[in-house]
């Protein structure tokens, strides 16, 4: 069994935002030579997220909507993190709820993706460099 691990590096401009990231983990893929196994997807941080949906921009206006309801970020003094001198408390809690990560299968080396899917980094405290983990493994 072989295994190839990739960093991907972002920086995001805004506070929250999502990015597709397919097209680089897809290259990683490439790179890798592996054909059938799974490849995993994390995010190195606990103010951000990934996971797998539709690349409609509506639908990431939703979100983002939805998970400002769920956990909106002002007042800043609402959330117990943020006494320590942090304003990302709600950061914490969307990652939480969208995901630490992602595994799709690799078949005939290609990600085994369902129709429309696609993976996404999502970004709930930006505004500075983050990492991204590609892990492949398999045969």
């Amino acid at each position: 069994m072989k295994s190839y691990t990739e960093y991907l590096w972002l920086n995001v401009e805004k506070r929250r935002d999502y990015i597709n990231i397919t097209p680089q983990v897809e290259e990683a893929l490439g790179k890798s030579g592996i054909k059938e196994g799974l490849c995993l997807v994390n995010t190195m941080h606990i103010t951000a997220s990934v996971f797998i949906n539709d690349d409609e921009n509506g639908l990431h206006k939703d979100f983002d909507k939805w998970l400002e309801k769920l956990a909106p970020h002002a007042p800043v003094s609402q959330y117990n993190h943020n006494l320590t001198g942090e304003d990302n408390g709600d950061a914490h809690l969307k990652r939480s709820v969208m995901g630490r990560e992602t595994v799709v299968a690799v078949t005939k080396g290609k990600l085994d993706f369902g129709p429309w899917e696609q993976i996404f980094y999502g970004e709930f405290d930006g505004l500075r460099k983050k990492r991204v983990l590609v892990k492949i493994i398999g045969e």
